[in-house]
């Protein structure tokens, strides 16, 4: 959500915000089924992240 209202221009700063790692962030949700999008700056389901 923060991402979507553009309170924060990338995954890279919303983590420093909130002091983690963005790559600790992916493997979680990737573990999870699912995969970064810089294009529409959301995580979306394994397979229909295009």
């Amino acid at each position: 959500m923060l991402l979507r209202d553009e309170e924060f221009d990338s995954l890279e700063s919303l983590c420093y915000a909130f002091s983690r790692e963005p790559k600790e962030i992916k493997d979680y949700l990737f573990g999870k089924g699912f995969v970064w999008s810089d294009q529409q700056k959301q995580f979306r389901p394994i397979g229909y992240d295009t």
